[in-house]
């Protein structure tokens, strides 16, 4: 569980019925149906609109990792790179057969799979290099439906105000509903620009940092599986796989 991102959830949340509380409004005027229909129905519309369904389906599956990210056992997988490098120098690569039937890094196995198999060292690394690759642009485009969503929220909630100040227009000759119709119009901004900066925008970014994570994680795994293939000394591969843990 990151601790940050229910910190960072629960602080937005104080600032924005904290400040409205201590500015003297209560938190029932925060509420507006037709702000919530344009903002936030608008803002999940544009995105859908530029987006892939199968790429918004993925932005979905991975918005939990900004509360509980994919563990990433950098120390771990270095110990079990040595370990392989070892079993390499005593049995041969054939001797890694097993090990790549019963691993469950995916990925990992991959590359153990193709060192049994004798593949060539460049021919290893542009294998993964690829499917590192295809998978880091995949996440990536899903973070970006959050930044998209960050865009536009803005936009909509002018758009809203605009609309409600519309209506205020309208209702000139009725001084008594003036105050509540401008209140009403402003909330349509207080959702664009909160939703924007407190939400979407962050959720992008944590979800595009936990991804470059992952990639520099598999990045780590091709250099040990091509130092094996290249026949290195298991301490030297131990000594150069460390330098991606900081």
């Amino acid at each position: 569980m990151d601790i940050l991102s229910l910190i960072g959830v629960f602080l937005a949340l104080v600032a924005i019925f904290g400040g409205i509380i201590a500015k003297g409004s209560g938190i029932d005027a925060l509420w507006n149906a037709a702000a919530f229909i344009i903002v936030v129905v608008g803002t999940v519309a544009a995105a859908l609109v530029q987006t892939r369904l199968k790429v918004f389906m993925h932005a979905m599956r991975i918005f939990p990792w900004v509360f509980v990210a994919p563990r990433i056992e950098s120390l771990e997988a270095i110990e079990k790179l040595v370990n392989w490098s070892q079993i390499a120098r005593k049995e041969g690569l054939l001797g890694l057969e097993t090990l790549a039937e019963e691993e469950q890094d995916a990925f990992a196995a991959k590359g153990l799979q193709l060192l049994v198999d004798g593949t060539e060292p460049e021919a290893i690394r542009t294998i993964l290099e690829v499917d590192l690759n295809t998978r880091e642009q995949f996440d990536l485009e899903g973070a970006k439906v959050f930044e998209s969503m960050g865009v536009y929220a803005p936009t909509l909630g002018i758009i809203g105000a605009v609309m409600g100040l519309m209506a205020v227009m309208q209702n000139l000759a009725d001084p008594s509903r003036l105050g509540i119709g401008i209140a009403a119009a402003f909330v349509a901004t207080i959702y664009g620009i909160a939703s924007a900066n407190l939400f979407f925008l962050p959720v992008g970014n944590k979800l595009k940092n936990t991804i470059r994570g992952q990639s520099a994680y598999r990045e780590m795994i091709i250099d040990g599986i091509i130092s094996i293939a290249e026949g290195e000394n298991p301490r030297n591969i131990e000594t150069k796989l460390r330098g991606y843990v900081l």
